[in-house]
């Protein structure tokens, strides 16, 4: 009688079945810290091991250890840390994200800067920091309102897009949207701003909306060198900083506003009581003292 064939038992690399024990979870949160200002809580232990298995498999290091080890080494702005970064902090962004936002700075912020302007006699600026922008998409929706505005259009508009990940800006430099990214966009902007990139489900950003953004890389615990901005969008970014590096964040954002100067803040990010000097104007919308009494 013939045997039966065994195959081989095959067992996967330790690192792909294992999470990183709460020794190196330690480790890691105080080093990502360290650099970031990011807190990764221990209730992230399993996607924290996920990702970082994903980094292990690119990088070819073996262990959660070694991978630690080779991190440690590298300065901040190596690509290995960028692509470790976006991993852990990777959220799902597109243009025309939280709709109140956008009708209110349509509606109210843009007309309301036309109506202090009466018949044009004068060309406006206006300076806005989009930060931690990820690919870009809250940027470009700005640009697109001001675009599609019939005073503000004609202003000189300077939009910044700042991010700590070099792929991420990468994507927002290109101004290419897959279909995802694109679905709330109302379809006059589409036809107006974009062009359709071949056959793909893609579009292209024209210049009407590129000359007015600019992108850098930029650390949010570091001071932006460049001010002043007349308005600041920083949200869905806070809820990776524990309360002491919010306030470092903050004490960042406050510098590079001009007074009087407008942040809006994502739905529930709870800056509020870490703006006491600001007057807050809606849950989300924040206006910083027009004397700053040597504060900046």
């Amino acid at each position: 009688m013939a045997k039966t064939q065994q195959l081989p038992i095959l067992v996967p690399p330790l690192s792909t079945v294992e999470q990183v024990s709460d020794a190196q979870l330690s480790r890691y949160a105080e080093l990502i810290y360290a650099r970031t200002g990011i807190r990764v809580s221990p209730q992230k232990k399993l996607l924290l091991s996920n990702r970082l298995r994903r980094r292990l498999r690119s990088t070819g290091i073996s262990t959660f250890e070694d991978y630690y080890e080779h991190l440690k080494t590298l300065p901040r702005r190596d690509p290995e840390w960028d692509a470790f970064l976006q991993e852990i902090t990777t959220h799902e962004t597109y243009l025309f994200r939280d709709d109140a936002h956008w009708q209110w700075f349509r509606n109210e912020y843009l007309s309301g800067l036309a109506a202090s302007n009466p018949a044009g006699r004068q060309r406006g600026s206006l300076r806005i920091w989009s930060a931690a922008c990820s690919s870009g998409d809250e940027a470009y929706t700005a640009a697109c309102c001001i675009a599609a505005h019939p005073a503000i259009s004609r202003w000189q508009v300077y939009i910044l897009g700042t991010d700590i990940g070099l792929g991420a800006l990468e994507h927002a430099k290109s101004g290419v949207f897959g279909q995802r990214a694109m679905r709330l966009v109302p379809a006059d902007y589409r036809c107006r701003f974009f062009k359709k990139a071949g056959d793909v489900e893609a579009w292209t950003a024209l210049p009407v909306l590129t000359n007015m953004l600019a992108f850098q890389q930029h650390n949010l615990l570091d001071p932006l060198r460049e001010r002043p901005f007349d308005l600041v969008f920083l949200k869905n970014v806070l809820i990776y900083f524990n309360q002491q590096s919010k306030m470092a964040v903050l004490h960042n954002v406050r510098g590079a506003m001009r007074p009087g100067g407008l942040l809006v803040a994502g739905m529930a990010e709870g800056v509020a009581d870490l703006l006491r000097d600001f007057q807050r104007l809606r849950p989300w919308l924040f206006r910083k003292p027009a004397l700053s009494g040597g504060r900046s």
